[in-house]
């Protein structure tokens, strides 16, 4: 299971899916996104519609990667001039940035029941929806998605080595926080108390591996 804690030095990536749907509207409306793998053009990302017109261009200049698959409302991106990952509309306009789900990974989150973590300058967590707006605002230094209408969130978190030590060695870390407690999809904390992941795992009876 993953309890997010927002890690901002992430790996670059210089690569994107060769094509993947993304539903800037209803799941009747959605966009198709095509790579240039060539890398021979200035818009390495072309965005068309059901009709095959072309509705968006993404220059190459401005972004170096992308990520998704059958995405409703907006894309994530990777932008040459700011860290992390980025969410835009088909404005380009940006919406919010992404939480990262792997520490030294490139690993954006993704829409789960509907919600997607997003994270501040400070690196707390909240929450948008699937159609890009912020209904959570961050606040919390760890959190997981929902499930059946609840996230796990934590507070006063700290990262803890598990595995391996040594300049060289694949690091994994593990979130620790004093206080654990859960939210619902309003972010009303429900309840908040000295409780490990686990026992608040098993307190709301949360499915194993999750």
């Amino acid at each position: 299971m993953d309890v997010g804690r927002n890690n901002h030095e992430v790996p670059t990536i210089n690569n994107c899916l060769d094509t993947f749907d993304i539903a800037f509207g209803t799941e009747k409306d959605f966009l198709t996104v095509h790579q240039d793998t060539t890398d021979t053009h200035k818009f390495g990302y072309v965005i068309i519609n059901q009709s095959g017109d072309t509705v968006m261009r993404l220059d190459t200049a401005k972004y170096y990667t992308c990520f998704g698959d059958t995405i409703q409302y907006f894309a994530i991106v990777g932008l040459k001039n700011k860290k992390g990952w980025w969410a835009i509309d088909r404005n380009e306009n940006l919406l919010f940035e992404v939480y990262n789900t792997s520490y030294g990974e490139p690993s954006p989150d993704e829409l789960t029941n509907g919600m997607i973590r997003i994270v501040d300058k400070k690196g707390k967590i909240g929450f948008a929806n699937f159609k890009g707006k912020i209904v959570i605002k961050p606040q919390f230094e760890a959190a997981t998605t929902f499930y059946k209408g609840k996230a796990i969130v934590g507070r006063q978190c700290k990262q803890v080595l598990w595995c391996c030590k040594g300049d060289n060695a694949d690091k994994h870390y593990l979130t620790k926080c004093t206080q654990t407690g859960y939210i619902d999809k309003k972010g009303q904390v429900k309840e908040m108390g000295d409780y490990t992941l686990e026992q608040m795992q098993k307190k709301l009876n949360w499915p194993p591996g999750d």
